[in-house]
């Protein structure tokens, strides 16, 4: 057969010949450097290929050479902990290998082929398995286990299987056909992995953040669109639910970002404590980094390993949170290539399938029962951030993102340049799994929590109406119910719904503290709204020293806590003068 030849190069993308026999999808190496492509559009014997690496120096007529496969990853024990590139190369083994800088077709396999792991088999010899089936079990990080489970697709019976430590390549079984067993198992990562059902949610996704848990929140198997302008914030709320958001295993996905953004992800996460374990926040954690210098073909490849990875720990019965920032740099990268590609452009430049593409990622996410027995449930909740021009949520990205989603946390600017975090935007932001996670809230917060999630949501409305009237005749022209609203109001948001993403006991409010919070302001309202009725002028309500008392319970540590909110209902009941 003729070797296939490089014939054009533009950017990220090169065409060869002859490839027509050549699969859509198929991994290729281009050039005599053996740069890590893939092949996207088959013409007659012309194949055109994105390359993932750099194509600086690529000339005409180097060669280029079919894998036979498509850009797969080797799913597995060892991915816990793991920082990998866009396309699943370890960034520690390839700092090992090359220095500070990523030489041309470097090659390293995601998972460690030397670690040997300590497996115990959960089936016994002459047992039928089919696909999904859990074979054994692996400690891959203390208290975490993994489950090793039959690829999907696959069935036979068990010849023999072994207890031992073994690498995640050597077999530690067979089948009867001959087929060896490992502890992994190579997945295609544009593939989505099959699941027996799909399930309504049951319980929240808690983040952690009040005006998430409280005004907005989101079903585990949700998905959320977190759009914002440069400066809101968008990428320290992703990094804050990535720390402190309750999920099994947490996939930090850092598409397109800028570089020091990511050092600063990686020089954290790496400090950080998980308050319920006590370890590291590593062990639950796995990050896949593609900044905004690196080639852009690599983006598109990035958000779908992110996703496989989750889907393989839902498979096990996980909960698993998908963080990406963000979904415009993706997009992007979409947009560019379709350009290379001289394709038809859309709105914006950007390719006509690209709300079709974007409907199809987010589907990925949901709560599912595995596949195989024992039966297990699982869930991957997809938040993602999107960075829209000049904070223009009209724009394509954005629109197809709402289309799909279950929840809009639309960030503001204007609250961000006052200081207020998350600077979500009450009045445009939504969520369709409030329904849903009113049963949980109500058990696990308090029986009232739905009523005072509303009124605090007309509160915050009111609010903003009344801004607007003080803007013009002022505070003082007000009347006293009028002023008692705009102070309540300030409170929600400087206490109840702002955090401080720095501080140790307010960076995570747990749905205690929030319910406890939502439950003082309803009682300040209360409470100042007899003695207005009663008489009392609004300058006489010793307004300071419930600030203070709010700001006491805000920041006090979990021991200190019930402590705190006694001193707070005194202050308030006390605000009224005698």
């Amino acid at each position: 057969m003729t070797e296939a030849r490089i014939i054009r190069v533009a950017g990220a993308i090169a065409e060869a010949e002859p490839l027509g026999d050549t699969a859509l999808y198929e991994l290729v190496e281009v050039g005599e450097r053996r740069l890590l492509g893939e092949v996207i559009r088959i013409q007659g014997d012309v194949a055109t290929i994105q390359v993932f690496e750099e194509t600086s120096g690529l000339g005409l007529h180097e060669p280029v050479r079919r894998t036979g496969s498509s850009l797969m990853i080797r799913l597995g024990p060892g991915l816990l902990g793991s920082i990998l590139d866009g396309v699943g190369r370890p960034l520690n083994g390839l700092a090992e290998r090359s220095g500070d800088f990523m030489a041309p077709g470097m090659t390293m396999p995601t998972l460690d082929p030397d670690a040997r792991w300590s497996f115990t088999p959960t089936v016994a010899a002459g047992a039928d398995v089919s696909g999904g089936d859990v074979l054994g079990e692996v400690e891959e990080r203390p208290g975490m286990v993994h489950r090793v489970l039959m690829p999907p697709g696959s069935t036979g019976r068990v010849v023999d299987i072994e207890q031992g430590t073994f690498t995640v390549t050597e077999a530690i079984g067979s089948l009867s056909d001959g087929t060896a067993l490992t502890l992994s198992q190579p997945w295609a990562i544009r593939q989505r992995r099959p699941f027996a059902n799909h399930l309504p949610g049951d319980r929240p996704f808690i983040t952690g953040q009040r005006v998430f848990d409280l005004l907005f929140p989101v079903m585990e198997g949700g998905s959320v669109a977190v759009p914002g302008g440069f400066g809101t914030g968008k990428t320290v709320i992703e990094q804050s639910l990535a720390k402190y958001a309750k999920a099994d295993i947490m996939v930090y996905i850092g598409c397109g970002e800028r570089g020091n953004e990511m050092a600063e992800v990686l020089h954290d996460f790496g400090r950080l404590t998980d308050p319920e374990t006590g370890r590291s926040i590593m062990d639950r954690t796995i990050l896949i980094v593609n900044t905004s210098n690196m080639p852009v073909a690599a983006r598109d490849a990035s958000v779908y390993l992110g996703m496989t990875i989750a889907e393989y720990y839902r498979d096990m019965g996980y909960h698993v949170a998908i963080l990406a920032d963000s979904l415009s740099r993706w997009a992007e990268a979409l947009r560019e290539i379709a350009a290379r590609l001289q394709e038809m452009p859309g709105e914006e430049g950007y390719p006509t399938y690209l709300a079709n593409r974007m409907s199809r990622l987010y589907e990925r996410a949901g709560r599912v029962e595995s596949q195989g027995t024992p039966t297990r449930t699982g869930a991957v909740t997809f938040i993602s951030a999107i960075s829209p021009p000049g904070g223009d949520f009209a724009e394509p990205v954005t629109q197809a993102s709402l289309r799909v989603v279950g929840a809009l946390w639309a960030l503001d600017p204007r609250l961000a340049h006052q200081r207020q975090f998350p600077a979500v935007d009450w009045d445009i932001s939504y969520s369709l799994y409030a329904d849903g996670t009113r049963a949980w809230f109500s058990k696990e917060g308090g029986a009232d929590w739905s009523e005072l999630r509303v009124e605090t949501v007309r509160l915050l409305q009111r609010d903003r109406e009344l801004r607007e009237i003080a803007g013009l005749v002022g505070v003082d022209a007000l009347e006293d119910e009028d002023r008692l609203v705009l102070e309540g109001a300030r409170i929600a948001r400087e206490f109840l719904i702002g955090q401080n993403a720095f501080h140790p006991h307010d960076a995570f409010s747990s749905v205690e503290k929030t319910y406890q919070l939502v439950k003082m302001l309803w009682a300040f309202m209360q409470t100042g709204e007899t003695a207005l009725k009663e008489g009392t002028a609004f300058e006489k309500l010793d307004l300071a020293a419930v600030r203070v008392a709010f700001g006491a319970v805000k920041t006090a540590a979990p021991d200190e806590l019930g402590e705190e909110i006694s001193k707070a209902k005194r202050t308030i009941a006390e605000m009224r003068p005698a």
